[in-house]
């Protein structure tokens, strides 16, 4: 079974005990939360497709931990005067683990 979920403006196709990483979300590690924003479920040959979202629908997951990725590097230079600019940004993530699926 597998499920797709919006969370911070992005989409995320999820199964249960999958570890994922979202953008940052107000939780501490060890509790749970819940997505409603479900927008499609599947499984056993049967696909559920919400407009836009499934009524009833939810996915619940553990927080592992509150992360940060690896470095990016913005490195910006404009040749021939002498101009360049070195920035690094790192992204604030939350690590969860899938935990069940409720279809409605």
């Amino acid at each position: 079974m597998f499920a797709v979920i919006r969370s911070g403006g992005k989409q995320y196709r999820v199964a249960p005990e999958q570890v994922l990483k979202v953008e940052k979300l107000d939780a501490e590690a060890g509790s749970t939360v819940t997505f409603t924003d479900v927008l499609a479920v599947g499984g056993d040959g049967a696909l559920k497709i919400g407009a836009p979202v499934l009524a009833g629908a939810s996915v619940t997951a553990t927080v592992i931990a509150q992360d940060r990725l690896d470095k990016v590097i913005i490195f910006k230079k404009r040749r021939r005067q002498n101009s360049r600019r070195k920035n690094g940004h790192r992204q604030c993530v939350t690590v969860l683990r899938v935990s069940a699926i409720n279809a409605a």
